[in-house]
């Protein structure tokens, strides 16, 4: 079982109380409908609620469940991308998002949690018809403040809690902050009524709770009552108990200190989280020093306004969606929103500016960074497109790193602001020869001639109207891609020409893919396997010196492709290899399906033909992953091994290795391409370490009894295909070629254990 994607922190970060008998329900909903959506106010705990149940739900679903927050994404055209990443898709394809995770999803049993619909909810539900429609094994929560009203739906009003379990909320929250707050009966009595007033509205109470340690219950009562009488009696413009967490909003807002009302309203033009460095910058200014920042936040958080989680050491904070939406009603009605939307944005300008500056020798550290920032960069740039006199601004940060849109698997993503930034921005913006040659870069990567030969032109005309070689270069080496891609004999020189100007201008990382393109390309044309080596070699000993991980991998590939192609196979796997570890260590999903394809076609030139066909099967699984296929770049060679690995294993036999490499997990497919063991967990009370999952025990222990595949199907309740598949398997697993060698193994196993 995979489980991706657990609950956001701020959902487990502290304890649950309450709703056994509801969570219980949806539980066993889940087993009946594929649509459950949870309903109710903001406030109420819906996505406490949903993150326990996936927690207690997630060993129904064969391959686990996915948590996807969806408040951090304010254009429902990037729902799918959202739900994608959290997958770990990455998408190199013309495919949309929607149709990626399609045909991810198609064959799992998988729960997709989706949180916070509202604000997106024509999108979603859009969505989620797809998935329905063509994912049959896969299972919707969704949590809104309305329902999708997709067919097959069943919708679950989420209710206030009892107020037994209101007041064990309040009094779990107030003892981690005063154990002795809420001591004698009285106390308890004004505690309930305290509660019963909330309408037992979790957020209302966390945030009444948040002041236990300078007010008793009585003082919390006396100082809500005023407010909530008020409201009650009033003009109902609302449902009471959207009243009801209003008045404590506003109560906790009104008990703030004027700095910390300022950082909270300023705060709630973060998309997601954020560190203590992007705070100071948008929440600091005017009266407030940048020295204070840290100050008013701590206040926040004593107050539970804020939430606080860690991500690779650092602090991150993050207000809850309600709390966000009414931080920026204040922010808006003080007509402050767009002078600080406006920090926002400089702010992640400026780390998008010096990402790219630092990516030659810091990239890992910077995919890292920006992958937690991503849904402030999307904030920043939709707020500059949606400005036209901001587009320029926009052009530029979409632009760059354009190899973390890349390494991430967003190319569609990054095309689509391209896109929007191009169309909205001057002509002659500075931005656009370098936003027009990323985005014809995208469009290769995606197979998408069409547009490619359009920005192409576009640039060329740019490039004419100046004297800008570094421009020449850049649309030198596009073309030099494009004609490797095709097969064009003139990619070397292309390549060549543009290797030269970026080295005469010191453009070492501009140079670097181009230097690929010439030395695999010379190999194919002109069979000079030492040119090749040499160029290659240069690459990496350059991406070497500067810590460019993702170069370093890029050369080695090459180098790994030339050799099984024209040289040495113990060349080509030593590099391969070396290159897939790399690519790990990047977290690069489309350089390890190459490299994994490669190592196939490694094994078959060895006459490995078993070990090539379970590898082709393992990259076969991620290409699926990246939305691509080997066809799109390394076709012949891919075509060529594969077919001559079929044809000596013949059909059957090479059908079932394949199956079992698309079969195996990521981490044991890595260690077979690697052909590495895996690390044999520590044996429990001098029991033998067993490197199989409990079914692949199971079937293991029939195996040694004699029954056939037919057999242990029937007596599993699953098709014979799949009991085969998990045979081959536990071959792999254990190195064995024989069902007799299984069946020893399992005998010698239970004597072990006697």
């Amino acid at each position: 079982m995979d489980v991706l994607s657990s609950a956001p922190v701020s959902a487990e970060s502290t304890s649950y109380v309450g709703r056994a008998q509801e969570g219980a329900a949806i539980r066993r909903l889940l087993g009946q409908a594929r649509l459950v959506t949870l309903a109710g106010p903001g406030g109420v705990g819906k996505t406490r609620l949903a993150a326990r149940v996936m927690r207690d739900s997630v060993r129904a679903f064969e391959h686990g469940a996915v948590f996807v927050e969806l408040a951090p994404v304010r254009d429902g055209a990037l729902v799918a991308n959202l739900v994608a990443d959290r997958l770990g898709l990455q998408d190199r394809s013309d495919a949309s998002a929607t149709r990626i995770v399609i045909e991810h999803l198609r064959h799992q049993t998988r729960l997709l949690v989706l949180d916070n619909c509202e604000h997106v909810i024509d999108a979603c539900a859009g969505f989620v018809a797809e998935i329905l429609a063509e994912c049959p094994r896969v299972v919707v929560l969704a949590t809104s403040r309305q329902s999708l009203a997709v067919a097959g739906e069943r919708l679950v009003p989420v209710q206030p809690l009892p107020t037994a379990d209101a007041v064990r909320l309040f009094l779990d929250r107030a003892a981690a902050i005063w154990p002795d707050a809420v001591d004698g009966e009285a106390a308890r009595q004004e505690l309930t009524e305290l509660c019963r007033r909330l309408d037992g509205l979790p957020l209302a109470i966390e945030l009444a709770a948040a002041r236990i340690r300078s007010l008793s219950p009585a003082q919390i009562l006396d100082r809500l009552s005023g407010r909530l009488t008020l409201l009650t009696t009033g003009p109902r413009l609302a449902p009471p108990r959207q009243q009801t967490l209003r008045a404590t909003i506003d109560w906790s807002y009104e008990l703030c200190t004027p700095s910390e009302r300022t950082v909270w309203k300023r705060a709630s033009v973060f998309a997601g989280s954020f560190d203590l460095d992007a705070a100071v910058q948008v929440c600091g200014g005017g009266d407030i020093a940048p020295g204070k920042v840290l100050d008013l936040i701590d206040g926040l958080l004593d107050k539970s306004v804020l939430i606080r989680h860690d991500e690779q050491g650092t602090a991150r904070y993050r207000l809850l969606e309600v709390l966000r939406e009414y931080g920026h009603e204040h922010l808006t009605s003080d007509g402050e929103q767009d002078e600080i939307a406006r920090l926002h944005r400089d702010w992640y300008g400026r780390l998008v500016t010096l990402a790219d500056e630092e990516w030659l020798s810091r990239h890992l550290y910077w995919i890292e960074r920006l992958t937690r920032e991503h849904a402030n960069l999307r904030a920043a740039l939709d707020w500059s497109l949606a400005r036209r006199q901001e587009a320029g601004v926009a052009l530029a940060m979409a632009s760059r790193p354009f190899e973390y849109w890349l390494l991430r698997g967003l190319s569609s993503e990054e095309r689509r602001w391209l896109d929007r930034a191009l169309a909205a921005a001057a002509p002659d913006h500075p931005a656009r020869p370098f936003a027009l040659c990323v985005a014809a870069l995208h469009a290769l990567w995606q197979g998408d001639h069409e547009n490619l030969g359009r920005l192409l032109d576009e640039v060329e005309q740019l490039a004419a109207a100046g004297t800008d070689e570094e421009l020449t270069a850049r649309i030198l080496h596009i073309r030099a891609f494009a004609a490797m891609m095709a097969g064009g004999p003139e990619s070397v020189d292309l390549a060549a020409e543009a290797c030269a100007i970026f080295r005469a201008h010191g453009l070492v990382r501009a140079e670097l893919h181009p230097l690929f393109i010439h030395g695999v390309s010379i190999a194919y044309r002109d069979r000079d396997l030492a040119t090749a080596r040499r160029l290659l070699s240069r690459m990496n000993a350059v991406a070497t010196e500067h810590g460019a991980t993702f170069y370093q991998a890029m050369s080695l590939f090459g180098l790994a492709v030339v050799e099984v192609e024209f040289g040495e196979t113990d060349a080509a796997a030593e590099a391969a290899a070396e290159a897939l570890r790399l690519d790990v260590l990047a977290g690069d999903l489309h350089g390890r399906a190459y490299r994994i394809d490669t190592l196939a076609w490694i094994a078959t030139r060895r006459g490995e033909h078993s070990r090539a066909a379970t590898l082709f099967g393992i990259a076969a699984t991620v290409w699926d992953r990246i939305g691509t296929s080997p066809d799109f770049a390394v076709a012949i060679p891919h075509r060529r091994h594969l077919k001559r690995t079929r044809q000596e294993l013949g059909d059957a036999r090479f059908d079932e290795a394949f199956t079992a490499g698309r079969l195996l997990p990521d981490e044991d497919g890595l260690r077979y391409a690697l052909d590495e063991r895996a690390p044999e967990p520590e044996p429990a009370h001098g029991e033998p370490a067993n490197p199989l999952s409990p079914r692949e025990t199971e079937i293991a222990e029939l195996v040694a009894e004699g029954l056939t595949n037919r057999d242990i199907s029937t007596k599993l309740v699953i098709s014979p295909r799949t009991a085969e598949t998990h045979v081959q398997h536990i071959m792999t697993k254990l190195g064995f070629h024989s069902r007799a060698q299984i069946a020893v193994w399992s005998v010698s196993r239970h004597t072990e254990l006697i």
